[in-house]
């Protein structure tokens, strides 16, 4: 049985890629994240981590295994459902910021909460931007944002939303060192304010020491 207190619960998870020459990336995880928690995913480059994020997200599908997260059973929903259920429940921040450049950096916030059926997106989306000092660039377009500012608009749609679960894949892996602090305090004190479940795929230790528990990967296994 499933804790109702855990925000992901992952059972012998595993996932194989390719068809010709199959390779098993993840052989067995299994991983409970408890609401309110933050986990740092250690490993080398290769071990499984991205994959695991992405199969715990909903944007890979596991080959096999069980996959709870914020209440959503992941295998027993198509992708369209799975993308439509994930919508206010999970936030994602990526290395590559996937904002859509033909929108301000207001409409990248607000539309996906509109498309959830949030009635106040914009208003959402504005005080948001606000609380990650963007206040002054809600009417420009990605290509006018600096890489800083463009990861603090990522991170302001991940949590418009006010998601039970935020994944960040190296948060600080595209921005200088005194940026990536800044972003890392304020991910960390939008995820207090929203409180929300942290997982942050990471190389860096200091990053992973904030976190309230350390999972290392080892050749798509948990160490």
């Amino acid at each position: 049985m499933i804790a109702t207190d855990m925000v992901i619960a992952a059972r012998d998870v595993r996932l194989t890629l390719g068809r010709d020459a199959p390779v098993e990336i993840l052989r067995g995880v299994d991983l409970n994240v408890a609401a309110g928690e933050s986990v740092a995913l250690l490993g080398q480059s290769g071990s499984g981590k991205s994959s695991l994020m992405a199969v715990l997200s909903g944007l890979e599908r596991a080959t096999s295994g069980s996959v709870c997260v914020a209440g959503l059973d992941v295998g027993a929903l198509d992708e369209d459902a799975l993308a439509v259920a994930r919508r206010g429940r999970i936030g994602i921040v990526l290395q590559a910021f996937h904002l859509l450049p033909t929108m301000t950096a207001r409409e990248n916030v607000a539309v996906p909460m509109e498309l959830a059926g949030v009635a106040d997106a914009f208003a959402r989306a504005d005080a948001e931007l606000e609380a990650v000092g963007l206040a002054h660039r809600l009417h420009h377009y990605p290509a006018q944002l600096s890489g800083g500012e463009q990861q603090r608009v990522a991170i302001a749609r991940a949590l418009a939303g006010r998601p039970a679960l935020v994944f960040a894949d190296e948060p600080t892996g595209n921005l200088d060192a005194a940026t990536g602090a800044r972003i890392v305090d304020l991910l960390f004190a939008r995820r207090a304010a929203t409180d929300a479940s942290l997982v942050i795929i990471t190389h860096d230790p200091a990053l992973a020491e904030r976190c309230d528990r350390t999972v290392h990967l080892v050749d798509g296994r948990i160490a």
